[in-house]
């Protein structure tokens, strides 16, 4: 069995290995009862999520959009009784292609929000607002 912090580090982990694998579906799925906030102060749905990845994030003949997404100093704040938890971490994005050698094309911040539900860590809010620094994006959106 494993403890609250590390079915939340999961979720935080698999939603990395979701968007460098191209399975933009399943990375939007695990936000399927969450609020997201994007740069405007309305908040989306997950699929209004992912058709904004869809229509912004290059995928290469391999399937993927060619990234690594490295999360860490991970906060997680844990209220067991009430089911609900804070997490604060950073994030960096690497990527590769045959045009571009290896480099850091973004970081920033996530401010997530999670809720215990039948026993199940689920994401009720991200605050996706906080990239804090761009490199060269061209390989990676498509506008």
């Amino acid at each position: 069995m494993s403890t609250s912090a590390q079915q939340i580090s999961n979720l935080l982990y698999r939603y990395a290995e979701y968007l460098d694998s191209g399975q933009l579906v399943e990375a939007a799925e695990l936000f399927r009862h969450a609020r997201i906030k994007v740069q405007s102060q309305d908040c989306l749905d997950h699929t209004a999520l992912l058709g904004i990845w869809q229509q912004r994030i290059k995928i290469y003949p391999c399937g993927t959009p060619r990234t690594k997404h490295i999360m860490s100093n991970t906060i997680i704040d844990i209220d067991e009784t009430s089911g609900t938890a804070t997490v604060r971490s950073c994030y960096t994005v690497l990527q590769a292609t045959d045009l571009m050698p290896l480099q850091v094309i973004a970081a920033g911040r996530y401010l997530d929000e999670f809720e215990r539900v039948d026993g199940v860590w689920r994401f009720s809010f991200r605050d996706y607002s906080h990239l804090e620094m761009m490199g060269d994006l061209r390989g990676h959106l498509l506008m």
